[in-house]
């Protein structure tokens, strides 16, 4: 470590996850508070709630870094604000040069840029994708994830209600709205991937061979109709 540099201690505590969700905790319970819709600020957080759960149960098991914890916190934060005010933050955007509330792309592309990363987490240490595949595969599932979720609020507005599915939607009137939300999501996994990337190069001394790597396939011969045949003969007649 340089001469120096002062380390960040509590960063590395290993009580820091607690105090993060402490935070969280915190931060809900005070947007749940008197929220301009109470039904859609549920609805808002169907998922963030399990979300939340899963990643204390699997703390023991598989802890995340606590980089990854601090930025899922940080767009869970953006997002509790957006459902408390029903994507309808007060921000002044005609003074921004906009007729639109934009608070809603702005979750979309906080989801890109800090959920990418613990993504990227999980798939190099559940799926040890390594080289190119360990930036590619986040910024793909990230996209992926964002179109689940567009088909959801489509959902809505079709099981819960039209009106409370279209203010869960909050397209305002633009038919282009889930591809752009889409769109921003991926720009946010590709400013984050990217940014990592050149992290790992400057930093990592086996980044190029980890690259070269992940060009190699692991096996030798192809799958489909292979892959097939040699089950049929390893199960037996």
């Amino acid at each position: 470590m340089p001469t120096g540099f002062a380390r960040p201690t509590f960063f590395f505590h290993r009580r820091y996850p607690q105090a993060l969700l402490v935070v969280f905790a915190a931060v809900f319970l005070l947007f749940a508070i008197r929220p301009l819709d109470v039904f859609d600020f549920w609805l808002e957080n169907m998922i963030v709630l399990p979300f939340v759960a899963l990643l204390v149960v699997s703390r023991r098991r598989f802890p995340l870094s606590n980089i990854s914890y601090t930025l899922i916190l940080t767009y869970l934060v953006i997002h509790e604000v957006g459902a408390h005010y029903k994507y309808d933050v007060p921000i002044d955007w005609e003074s921004l040069g906009s007729e639109r509330d934009h608070y809603d792309r702005l979750v979309h592309f906080s989801f890109g840029l800090f959920m990418a990363y613990p993504i990227r987490e999980m798939f190099h240490r559940l799926a040890r994708t390594r080289g190119l595949w360990s930036y590619y595969l986040p910024l793909d599932v990230t996209l992926s994830f964002s179109a689940v979720y567009e088909i959801i609020e489509w959902a809505a507005t079709l099981v819960v209600s039209r009106e409370a599915g279209l203010n869960f939607v909050g397209a305002q009137g633009d038919e282009w709205d889930a591809i752009k939300d889409m769109g921003l999501a991926g720009l946010g996994a590709l400013i984050t991937m990217t940014t990592t990337m050149v992290i790992a190069y400057r930093n990592n001394p086996r980044f190029r061979d980890e690259f070269k790597s992940s060009f190699q396939p692991e096996l030798d011969e192809p799958m489909g109709e292979v892959l097939l045949e040699r089950w049929r003969r390893e199960k037996g007649p």
